[in-house]
């Protein structure tokens, strides 16, 4: 009779979709992944695709979403889970702006990155990033800190925007970045990256985004445009002015949903991943 051969009862769990891990760096937070079951440390590297979440915290709603391009287009992806009220209790939003309560989101993101590459063997170097909402908020303004570490970004449906305007303070614009963050804006390094921006044609709904005087307010959103479709427009138009490419997606009959945009990314992102190596 032939032989049965079971599952590593172990390795099982660090192919496919996994469990979420927590961060070596910050066991607060953590991450999973989807990783193409045929892929071995013994392999050459996949490239890494982190899919941020918004307010809601849908990172396994994600991890799963993403499974058939993962398998179709070898690559590995990452979903970050930073959890509500870390910084103080009941608090959702902080993680949207990089920097809060001695917390720096965008470099734990980069410690799990490096981790992945390590136990996962990915490519770190480089990556895509793709957020929506809440994860749209965060994606643009890391790709202000980190040009250098994307090879690829989507902003989707972000309800509050940081324009690259020093006139204006942190995070309405990018006055006091090199105090915030330790460096400057590196313009040429952006102008490199290749940017979607992505909206639902019927992401009209403004409840969440005109809340002044909530704890995610300032004095001067109200400028960038009433819904996330006008203001992911005034941040086309602000990227425009300085220079950086943007591919601008409006998703007819789609309104405030991650999930519903994500074949407009998965394009984006796929043709990159098509074209590795020459660009």
């Amino acid at each position: 009779m032939p032989t049965t051969v079971e599952p590593d009862p172990q390795g099982f769990y660090f192919v496919g979709g996994t469990p979420f891990f927590a961060s070596r760096h910050d066991q607060r937070i953590s991450y999973a992944l989807y990783v193409p079951k045929d892929h071995t440390p013994q392999a050459a590297p996949l490239p890494l695709v982190v899919i941020q979440h918004g307010t809601g915290r849908s990172a396994e709603l994600y991890r799963d979403r993403w499974k058939s391009f993962a398998i179709e287009h070898r690559c590995v992806i990452l979903t970050p889970l930073f959890p509500a009220g870390l910084v103080e209790p009941r608090e959702l939003h902080s993680f949207k702006f990089l920097s809060s309560g001695g917390i720096r989101f965008d470099e734990e993101l980069l410690h799990i990155v490096d981790e992945v590459g390590e136990v996962f063997n990915t490519e770190t170097a480089r990556f895509y990033l793709h957020g929506f909402s809440g994860g749209g908020q965060f994606a643009h303004r890391f790709f202000y800190v980190h040009p250098d570490r994307l090879a690829g970004v989507s902003i989707g449906a972000p309800g509050r925007i940081t324009r690259l305007d020093d006139s204006l303070p942190w995070w309405l614009g990018t006055g006091g970045f090199e105090e915030v963050f330790g460096t400057r804006i590196d313009l040429e390094a952006m102008r490199k990256v290749p940017v979607q921006m992505v909206v639902g044609g019927d992401d009209v709904e403004t409840w969440e985004i005109n809340n002044v005087g909530g704890p995610n307010w300032l004095d001067g959103v109200e400028q960038t445009g009433r819904t996330r479709i006008e203001r992911l427009e005034c941040l086309r138009a602000n990227f425009d002015e300085h220079g950086i490419q943007v591919r601008f997606d409006v998703v007819p009959g789609v309104g405030h949903r991650g999930s519903a945009v994500i074949p407009a990314v998965q394009e984006f992102l796929g043709k990159l991943l098509n074209e590795r190596g020459t660009r």
